[in-house]
């Protein structure tokens, strides 16, 4: 099935336009980050986090309240999904379930007329919750090492080279864009987050690895065509595929993000972005990059001469 006709695009003609895009946008986020930061979850900070359900609509100023009487005014407190439902959310230390039972001893105590319900209930170490920040990043490091090998092995090393800077583009800029939406729709990095950016490394590389087998088949066809006109018909004649598959994927994660819920609000948004800015690089950056050392290539061949 092909969505669009037979289509000849210059994309590699517009290729040093994108490269300024995609610089503004990963300094803006870069630059989030670095202001803002990052929002980390229960899993990677460690504490009590509970996520609780009144009956009626409550203040979080009144559930602070509540919390400063115990001792707990230092802990984070926000709405999750709908006025009734309360995340709370502290790294204050305490064995077992302590703190957890302080917490709802105060809530019954502060709102004797407003029974909850406790939805979700997480305790993690402050010690497990560093290991498993490191271990998070090894494993987005060892994903992007082996995709480059494998790339490499199949194709050429730069083709490697070509896919693992895509890839590192595409989480810098979902990265960044989770930073600067992080007070709008609640984000905050957790294990659902990190999952999310391995599946967005997966989905990226299988764009790029499908227009790289492209190129490769035209260039044992077309062997008198210059290198950027072959890449060039080889986007174009992979544009429909692109398009249905990364289309359909982000429908389905539109939906999820919409529908899903708080729980699984990071996971989407994180591939909503991921799904359109690793599609992007499949062609403005993977491709390009195999662009810019083959023309380099050719500078200093003729230096050389």
């Amino acid at each position: 099935m092909r969505l669009f006709g037979k289509t000849s695009i210059d994309f590699m003609g517009k290729r040093k336009t994108w490269y300024i895009v995609s610089t503004v946008v990963i300094l803006v986020g870069m630059g989030s980050l670095f202001v803002k930061g990052v929002d980390y979850g229960i899993d990677f900070r460690g504490g009590t986090e509970l996520i609780v359900q009144f009956a009626n609509n409550v203040q979080v100023g009144d559930v602070r309240s509540a919390m400063e009487k115990i001792g707990f005014g230092r802990a984070e407190i926000k709405t999750f999904g709908s006025d009734r439902d309360i995340l709370i959310r502290t790294s204050e230390p305490g064995e077992g379930n302590i703190i957890a039972e302080q917490i709802r001893a105060g809530l019954t105590a502060h709102f004797p007329t407003n029974p909850f319900t406790v939805l979700k209930e997480d305790k993690i170490g402050p010690k497990i919750g560093a290991e498993l920040r490191r271990d998070a990043l090894y494993a987005i490091i060892a994903s992007l090492i082996a995709i480059c090998l494998y790339v490499a092995f199949r194709f050429k090393f730069i083709y490697g080279v070509g896919a693992v800077v895509a890839l590192f583009h595409d989480v810098l800029v979902t990265l960044g864009i989770i930073s600067l939406f992080d007070g709008v729709f609640n984000l905050e990095i957790s294990q659902n987050m990190v999952a999310a950016f391995l599946t967005l490394v997966g989905l990226s590389v299988n764009d790029t690895v499908v227009i790289f087998d492209r190129i490769r088949e035209n260039q044992k066809v077309f062997r008198s065509m210059g290198l950027i006109e072959l890449i060039n018909k080889s986007l174009n004649e992979t544009l429909s595929r692109t398009i249905i598959t990364s289309g359909t994927i982000f429908v389905v994660l539109v939906v999820l993000l919409i529908f899903g819920g708080e729980v699984n609000r990071g996971f989407s948004f994180a591939l909503v972005i991921g799904i359109v800015t690793g599609t992007y690089s499949s062609i403005y950056i993977a491709s390009a990059v195999v662009v810019e050392w083959a023309e380099r290539s050719k500078r200093k061949a003729k230096l050389i001469d």
